[in-house]
């Protein structure tokens, strides 16, 4: 555990070397070390999320979270923001994919990075989680409740299609954690998720919690289920652990 970090909000290009906001932390020593790219849920770019990236640091990795709305309403609360994007259609992957490049280049960049670059997202960032894995090199990818990998669009967010049929193009290890009772995903669309992956031969690593339904991650929320999110951070340790070492 690492007491000592810096956090501060931090700009580099993302797609079309568009200048994104971004939040990072990372430990103050001088040792090497892998990379987090954290990717915020449909709520945006938040307090909850910020906390997050700075859990990574205190874990041993440097991590960042590119702001996906900077573009829609720069300097908007985050409520804001989130409004605008679903008022959109939410974020074209396209653009989330450059995004994460981004930010991906930018932890490479710095002075203790070793290389290796893992992301992580809850709810529709799980989603784009999943969907980097099938597009950029990626050391591992980590799929917290992602939404929409499997099923059908919603008409409110035609921007977010399934991804399932990607699943022969994952370039890296999977750790998927999930819950029973979520409807977003269905425990089906988990077990069809998990199949078509292995049926394609990728590394996976699927986790299920009973009593657990979407956002049990999120210690201010009704949904908070502590024991299972305290077991998926175990997880979580120990699959960047493995997969992000030196």
């Amino acid at each position: 555990m690492y007491d000592a970090m810096l956090a501060e909000t931090v700009h580099f290009p993302g797609h079309n070397d568009d200048l994104l906001e971004g939040y990072c932390a990372r430990p103050l020593d001088r040792t090497a070390r892998g990379g987090v790219v954290v990717i915020h849920h449909l709520p945006g770019y938040d307090r909850e999320t910020k906390e997050f990236v700075r859990r990574f640091a205190v874990m041993g990795f440097n991590a960042v979270c590119p702001n996906l709305y900077t573009r829609l309403a720069p300097g908007a609360s985050p409520d804001d923001a989130a409004a605008l994007a679903r008022a959109q259609g939410g974020v074209p992957d396209e653009q989330v994919v450059g995004d994460v490049a981004g930010a991906m280049r930018w932890l490479n960049a710095l002075s203790t990075s070793n290389g290796k670059v893992a992301t992580i997202g809850h709810c529709s960032g799980g989603r784009h989680s999943f969907l980097a894995s099938t597009h950029l090199d990626l050391d591992a990818a980590i799929v917290c409740y992602g939404g929409l990998i499997v099923g059908e669009t919603p008409p409110q967010l035609p921007s977010m299609v399934p991804l399932v049929d990607r699943s022969p193009l994952v370039r890296c290890p999977i750790l998927g954690l999930f819950g029973n009772d979520d409807q977003f995903p269905t425990p089906a669309q988990v077990d069809e998720l998990e199949k078509t992956l292995q049926s394609n031969g990728k590394d996976i690593e699927f986790h299920r919690y009973d009593g657990a339904g979407h956002a049990f991650f999120g210690p201010d929320r009704p949904a908070y289920r502590v024991e299972a999110a305290l077991d998926g951070w175990e997880r979580i340790q120990t699959f960047l652990d493995t997969r992000l070492a030196g």
